[in-house]
C-alpha cells in the first residue's frame, strides 16, 4: 500500500454500454480503487506512470511493457504511488474464454499499445460506435495472444524470502551479494536459491534490477539526471544502469522519458 495517506476514488460501476467497453483516465498520486469486482473482464495498461493491482496476496505491476488482465469477477484492489494515465478495457464474460482464467501481466506487443493508444485520443463524439467495437474486437484478439508474464516483480509469503523482498524494496540501492541476504534472512543461500524460483519464478538478481526498474521511472519522469539516478539505485555508473534498463525494457532511459 502507498506510504503516504491514499486518496479513495470510485471503481467503474457495472454500467457498460456494450460486452466491450475501453475508458482512460489519470489519476493523482497515491490514489487507490477499493476493493472491487467486475461481472466483466477488465485488462489495465498504464500509459504514464505504474498502476498495482492487489489480487488475494499477489501483486500485479502494469509498467510500460506489461498490462494486467483480470478475469470476470475476480476482487481486487487498484492503486498507484505516483501520478498515472491509464486506461482500462472491460470484457464481457461470452469474450473472455480466450483469455487468460487467471489474473496475469500480459506483455503488449507495439500493436496493442497503438491501438490502446488511439481509442485514448480518440474523442469525437460522431465517431462511429460500429468502428469501435471492431477495434475493440482486434485488441481482444491481440491480448488473446499475448504472452502471459504472471506478476512483472512477484511477491512472496516465504518468511525468509519475504523478508529479502522487503529489504531490498526498502534498500534498493544495496548491493550485498546473495549470501549476505541469505544471513540477514537467517537461511542459506541454497535455500534462498531454490524459494526465489519456487516463488518468483526468478533468480533473486533478476528481481532486484526489475525493482529498480520501477524505482527508476518515476524519476525519469521527473527530469532526474540518468546519473544521480543510477548512483542512488546502487550502480558504480551510469552505463552500466543504462545498460541494465535497456535489456530490461528494450530501450535506454533517456527514450523512455522521451516517450513519457
Amino acid at each position: 500500500m502507498p506510504r503516504r495517506q491514499a486518496t479513495p476514488l470510485q471503481p467503474q460501476g457495472e454500467n457498460f454500454p456494450s460486452e466491450l467497453h475501453f475508458r482512460a483516465a489519470a489519476v493523482p498520486a497515491n490514489a487507490i480503487f477499493p476493493s472491487h469486482k467486475h461481472a466483466a473482464g477488465e485488462f489495465v495498461y498504464a500509459f504514464k506512470g505504474v498502476m498495482e493491482i492487489q489480487v488475494a496476496g499477489e501483486h500485479f505491476l502494469a509498467p510500460p511493457q506489461y498490462g494486467v488482465w483480470l478475469p470476470p469477477g475476480i476482487e481486487h484492489v487498484g492503486l498507484n504511488r505516483n501520478e498515472a494515465s491509464y486506461c482500462s478495457l472491460y470484457v464481457g464474460a461470452p469474450h473472455c474464454e480466450r483469455l487468460p482464467a487467471q489474473p496475469c501481466a500480459l506483455a503488449v506487443s507495439p500493436l496493442i499499445v497503438a491501438l490502446l493508444d488511439h481509442l485514448r485520443v480518440q474523442t469525437d463524439p460522431s465517431s462511429d460506435a460500429a468502428e469501435q467495437l471492431r477495434l475493440l474486437q482486434v485488441l481482444v484478439d491481440q491480448l488473446a495472444r499475448a504472452p502471459c508474464a504472471g506478476s512483472y516483480l512477484p511477491s512472496s509469503t516465504d518468511p525468509a524470502l519475504a523478508t529479502v523482498l522487503e529489504f531490498l524494496e526498502a534498500h534498493p540501492d544495496d548491493n550485498r551479494p546473495l549470501p549476505a541476504l541469505a544471513r540477514l534472512a537467517h537461511t542459506t543461500e541454497r535455500t534462498l536459491i531454490r524459494r526465489a524460483q519456487r516463488d518468483l519464478g526468478m533468480p533473486l538478481s533478476e528481481w532486484r534490477q526489475r525493482l529498480r526498474i520501477l524505482k527508476a521511472m518515476p524519476l525519469l519522469a521527473e527530469g532526474r539526471k540518468v546519473e544521480s539516478i543510477a548512483l542512488e539505485l546502487g550502480y558504480a555508473s551510469a552505463s552500466a544502469f543504462i545498460a541494465m534498463f535497456r535489456r530490461l525494457m528494450n530501450q535506454t532511459p533517456a527514450e523512455f522519458r522521451k516517450s513519457g
